[in-house]
């Protein structure tokens, strides 16, 4: 089980490491829509498609991000955690979720060795850790506390609409609301104790 400073900490990849499989994305229009009811359900399709593709090697799937969170507006991009005994063994998991249609996107070995998948339509985006890894506690957390304090799921929503206008790709968009990301994970691992 990682350490409270390992779960406070906020891990950034190797800025030399290039994370993209097929090169990055291109400069695209971001779109926050309101909290769609059947976000849920569509996990659920996900989950079961993983599940049955790799069998006793998904150790968990779990439904994270915005779509996570009811009556939070989000992009409309499923996010799911991913639990494999090591994502550094690419071939005991991409070549199964390849099969079923999605696209290996991002390798991050600097990163807790993330790996994300995509899913194209309709969009999820597919990140793989390990067992106790740090990130995916950190995913489960917030998650939870912006289910539990509303007031913090407004002010998150009012960073995304902030973060719309300026262009760029998705990371230039999480970049100009991470401010606001930080301080909820601080007030949140503060009332944990866990700082």
């Amino acid at each position: 089980m990682p350490t409270f400073e390992e779960i406070t900490r906020h891990h950034e990849p190797d800025p030399d490491e290039d994370p993209w499989v097929q090169g990055p994305p291109p400069a695209t229009v971001v779109e926050v829509v309101p909290y769609d009811e059947d976000w849920p359900t569509r996990f659920d399709a996900f989950a079961a498609g993983i599940r049955a593709a790799l069998g006793v090697a998904a150790l968990d799937v779990e439904h994270v991000g915005s779509t996570s969170v009811p009556g939070l507006a989000a992009k409309n991009v499923i996010d799911i955690v991913l639990t494999v005994p090591d994502p550094a063994d690419e071939g005991g998991y991409v070549p199964h979720l390849e099969r079923i249609g999605y696209a290996l996107n991002i390798r991050e070995p600097s990163f807790h060795q993330h790996r994300c998948l995509v899913w194209a339509d309709p969009r999820a985006n597919l990140h793989v850790f390990g067992p106790d890894c740090p990130e995916t506690i950190r995913h489960r957390m917030f998650r939870d506390w912006l289910r539990a304090h509303p007031e913090d799921r407004d002010v998150y929503e009012q960073a995304k609409l902030r973060a719309i206008p300026g262009g760029g790709n998705v990371m230039d968009y999480n970049r100009r609301k991470q401010d606001v990301i930080r301080g909820i994970y601080d007030r949140m691992f503060r009332a944990a104790g866990m700082k």
